[in-house]
Formats: structure tokens, C-alpha cells, sequence
């Protein structure tokens, strides 16, 4: 294939990507964006395998074979409530190919390159495998933390802070030595320490995060996982793979700042971990924070069928009980009856941004009648019930009333100022930031318990009926 082709599909490449992000930006578009998306990878693929590649065919394509199956059969096989932890899982690998592409392009070097341009193809190379390898083992502790087979509660270690100063100023001055040894023909020392060194920052970094903040680590990972990506373009010299990861890196970076905006967190506090220390603590008793009333599903049907106004604010525990299709389901029950039924999503509601909104969309719910936060806050006087399914830390209030609480100041959805207010839940248990929620006490709130999928079916039965 000339040059000259390669370049206008890989220009061509680019700017699919970009309308595939925009696309991404609503959930109307998204379908779009996904096609641009897919449509932009599958040229850059065919014009570096047929314009870029000279040799080895064979691997080339037996890799993409196996590779190929086996997202094929994760794309079957993976549940929808699954996809925080896919994502994590699929960062790793972004991360682990920027490690193993560096090293093979350290020991396969071009002897031509000398002088400065050897020093920054050198530079180039190192940041690739660093950021990749903090990249793969912060991704892999993440996807334990998001399917819980790691805790998700922070480890925090005496002086984590000191130690992580510590694995930055000998990564830096690793930096230099190898620049010095490579010029003269060796380095792979100092490079083998480094990778070990930024490996144990990424498990440590993740590890000391709570589990409220997960939302922002999987947003930071995407960001590490594209800068990742343009370091490898950069020691490839392929211009497409530059402007990709600058396009991820960059848009989860932006990602990254508004999920903590929504959290009113700070990007730094995020990474210095600690936030969701108790997670899981069981709430209050009774006798400090009040009685909660119980309320049952014919009960639940009877306060719906009498609404005017309804506001469902989903949250993980649906996600968990995949309760998605039964809420379609009620929905379309109620508007057919005459009832306004709205969603509000919370940015961070959830394990990882947009999660909710993906699961109301595989569900079928229209996109027309699903709000932002900010869209529907203002409204919640006007609702006559609010349905609080799975969720807990973003709607609790002592984000608002308790300027010591862990969570003060984060953005919630208000919906105690609605006439009356049925949370869902299978305890009372805290949320994934282990912090009491006032709201089960509140006069208006009524606690309906149970697995979530299972009490709405008995809702939609009795709506139904």
C-alpha cells in the first residue's frame, strides 16, 4: 500500500474516532458514536497490516485470530453488571502491551538513531513501560476491587505518602541512568528496576483507594491507559497510535475531573486514597438515629398507582439484582396509566461512570425521560414518590446537613424534599463509602427491603392487576 494511502487512512481513521467520541457524549448518539468508532479501528487496522507491516503474517494474524475469539466470547459471556470490572480488566492489557512493546523496541533498537534523538527515543521508551506498567497492575487491583475479590476498603500503610515520593524519585533518577547506560549500549538494569518499581506504585496507588472513589480510578486508569498508548506511538513512530492515546488519554482525564467535581473531591485527594475507610459498616441503631418504616410491595404499588410525579433513582444494588427490565417494565406500566415517570442519574452512581445509564438503555428505557443530576434536583418538591433502588451515598443527606461527614460537600440527588421517598434495599447497610445515610429515618422514607429484582416484580404484579 503507498504511504501516501496509509496517510489519508489513518487522517480518515482520526477523525472517526473523534466523532465517535462526540457521539459517546448522549445516549441518543452514542449507538452512532460506537459504529464511527468501530469503523475508524477497522481502517487503521487494515492500513497498518497492509501499508505498515513487512513480515511475519503469520503471527500477525494468528494473534488477531486469538484475540479476536476471545473478545467475541467475553462480548457473549459478560453481563451488563459486569462491565466496571471489564473495562478494568481491559485497561491492564493496554497497559501490559505498552511494557512488552517497549522492551521489545529497547532490545530491537534502530542503530541508526544516535545522539539526541537517541536520547529522546530513549526518554520515549522509558515513560512508554512506566506508565504502562503502573497502568497494568493499578487496572488489575481495580478489576479485583470491582468484582470483590479484593476489599474494597483502602490499605493504607504508615507513611504511604513518603513511600510513594520515594518510588517517583527513583524512577526519575533510574530516568537518568538508563539514558546514560543506553548510550553506550546496556541499560536494561535500571529499566528492570524501574518496571518492577512502577508495577508496586500501581498496586499501592489503587489499593489505598476506597471503594466511594472507583468511579474516578477507572476514568484515571483510561487516562493512563491512552497516554500508555501514545508513548508507544511515539517509540513506533506511527502517528495514528499518538493521536488515539492523546484523544483517550486526554478525554479520560477530563472524565477524571468531572467525576471528582461530581464527588466535590479533588483529583490529588483521589489518588492519596483513604476515602470509604468503614465500607460496609452497618448504619446506625435505631435508638441513636430514629425508627425507620417498613413498607411492602402492595403498599409500594398502591403509592405509585396514586402518583402524579415519580422520580426512580437507580443505583449499583440494581445494577447487582439486574433489576433493569422490571423498572422498563413499571415505567411503561405507570406512563400508560397516565403517571409522569423521570430518571435522575447521578455522575458517579454506580462503578464506573455511565454505568447507570448503559443498564437503563439495555433495558429499553427512553432516553427522552432519563435526566443528569443537575437536570432534575430543582424538581424534587413537585415529586410525589421517589424511588431510590440499590442506591445509597448519593443520596444521602449528611453530604449537606454534616459538615463533618466524610462526604460533605459531594453533589447529591435531594430526595427527602419530595413528598415521599421508598428506598430499596436488602439491609441496612452502608454504601461503598461506608457512611451512614440519614435518610432511612426520615418521616417520609419508607424501607423497602429486599432483593431488588424479586419486590419489583411483586410491585409490577400488583400495578399490573
Amino acid at each position: 500500500m503507498p504511504a501516501g494511502l496509509v496517510t489519508v487512512s489513518y487522517i480518515g481513521a482520526t477523525i472517526l474516532f473523534i466523532l465517535a467520541l462526540g457521539g459517546l457524549s448522549h445516549p441518543e448518539s452514542s449507538r452512532r458514536g460506537n459504529y464511527y468508532g468501530m469503523t475508524g479501528m477497522g481502517i487503521a487496522l487494515l492500513a497498518t497490516i497492509f501499508g505498515v507491516v513487512s513480515d511475519n503474517y503469520e503471527i500477525l494474524f494468528g494473534g488477531m485470530i486469538v484475540g479476536g475469539v476471545i473478545g467475541y466470547i467475553l462480548a457473549q459471556k459478560v453481563q451488563m453488571t459486569q462491565m466496571p470490572e471489564l473495562v478494568a480488566i481491559l485497561h491492564s492489557l493496554v497497559g501490559l502491551a505498552a511494557v512488552l512493546v517497549g522492551y521489545a523496541n529497547f532490545m530491537g533498537h534502530d542503530p541508526t538513531i544516535t545522539g539526541v534523538d537517541k536520547t529522546i527515543h530513549d526518554i520515549e521508551t522509558y515513560l512508554g513501560i512506566l506508565i504502562g506498567a503502573v497502568t497494568f497492575t493499578g487496572s488489575v487491583i481495580a478489576f479485583g476491587k470491582l468484582s470483590g475479590k479484593v476489599t474494597g476498603k483502602p490499605m493504607l500503610i504508615p507513611g504511604r505518602h513518603w513511600f510513594n515520593l520515594i518510588l517517583l524519585i527513583a524512577s526519575i533518577w533510574l530516568c537518568f541512568d538508563f539514558v546514560d547506560q543506553s548510550a553506550v549500549g546496556s541499560g536494561m538494569i535500571p529499566l528492570a528496576i524501574m518496571t518492577a518499581i512502577a508495577l508496586i506504585f500501581g498496586i499501592h496507588m489503587v489499593m489505598a483507594i476506597g471503594g466511594a472513589d472507583m468511579p474516578v480510578v477507572i476514568s484515571m486508569l483510561n487516562s493512563y491507559s491512552g497516554w500508555a498508548a501514545a508513548a508507544t506511538g511515539f517509540m513506533l513512530n506511527n502517528d495514528l497510535l499518538i493521536v488515539v492515546g492523546a484523544l483517550v488519554g486526554s478525554s479520560g482525564a477530563i472524565l477524571s475531573y468531572i467525576m471528582c467535581r461530581a464527588m466535590n473531591r479533588k483529583f490529588v485527594a483521589v489518588i492519596a486514597g483513604g476515602f470509604g475507610t468503614s465500607g460496609g459498616r452497618a448504619a446506625a441503631s435505631s435508638e441513636e438515629a430514629g425508627e425507620v418504616n417498613p413498607i411492602e410491595a402492595d403498599e409500594v404499588a398502591g403509592m405509585l398507582l396514586d402518583a402524579k410525579e415519580i422520580m426512580i433513582v437507580p443505583g449499583y444494588g440494581m445494577a447487582v439484582a439486574q433489576a433493569q427490565h422490571t423498572v422498563f417494565e413499571i415505567t411503561k406500566t405507570l406512563r400508560d396509566k397516565g403517571v409522569n415517570v423521570r430518571f435522575g442519574i447521578h455522575p458517579v452512581a454506580g462503578r464506573m461512570p455511565g454505568h447507570m445509564n448503559v443498564l437503563l438503555a439495555e433495558a429499553h428505557v427512553p432516553y427522552d425521560i432519563v435526566f443528569e443530576m443537575e437536570e432534575v434536583n430543582e424538581d424534587f418538591p413537585e415529586v410525589d414518590v421517589s424511588i431510590v433502588i440499590g442506591a445509597n451515598d448519593i443520596v444521602n443527606p449528611a453530604a449537606l446537613e454534616e459538615p463533618n461527614s466524610p462526604i460533605a460537600g459531594m453533589p447529591v440527588l435531594e430526595v427527602w424534599k419530595g413528598k415521599a421517598t421508598i428506598v430499596m434495599k436488602r439491609s441496612m447497610a452502608t454504601g461503598y463509602a461506608g457512611v451512614d445515610n440519614p435518610l432511612f429515618y426520615k418521616e417520609n422514607t419508607r424501607m423497602f427491603f429486599g432483593d431488588a429484582k424479586a419486590k419489583l416484580e411483586e410491585v409490577l404484579k400488583s400495578i399490573s392487576a
